[in-house]
């Protein structure tokens, strides 16, 4: 399973943003161990955090720590873009989960433009819901 912050447009990487990255690496360097084991991966369209979970409690394993750095990125890309951090395109909120093969499955469940306010409550209950769909959709080929 993973989470996207993926810009609409341009780039949102440490090149073109970084204010925004200077905020994540220092949220990430103050994190304590998470409940959950997951990956921060940078690219080209914006950040990836790979979290390992079972899929039949993806939802509910979710870890608060997880939510925070979610929640903390889309507020880095706000603050970076104050600070000069260009492009300014609105970024989404995406869940992604690889199936059997090169197969994948992802719904974009937040748009969000720069100078709109982040609500750490609402974006928790849209990653938890968005989570369970795609986790609810197994294209298994062996039935």
């Amino acid at each position: 399973m993973s989470l996207k912050v993926r810009v609409t447009s341009g780039c949102f990487h440490r090149e073109h943003s970084p204010g925004a990255y200077a905020i994540i690496d220092e949220h990430l360097s103050s994190m304590g161990s998470s409940e959950i084991p997951f990956e921060f991966v940078e690219h080209e369209s914006g950040p990836e955090l790979l979290v390992l979970m079972a899929l039949g409690t993806a939802g509910l394993g979710l870890a608060k720590s997880v939510i925070d750095l979610v929640v903390a990125v889309i507020e880095a890309r706000r603050e970076g873009v104050k600070q000069g951090d260009r492009p300014s395109d609105p970024i989404e909120l995406i869940v992604r989960r690889v199936d059997y093969g090169d197969a994948f499955r992802e719904e974009r469940i937040l748009r969000i433009a720069c100078d709109d306010p982040t609500d750490a409550a609402e974006i928790e209950r849209l990653l938890r819901s968005g989570i369970e769909r795609v986790a609810a959709e197994r294209d298994d080929p062996d039935g």
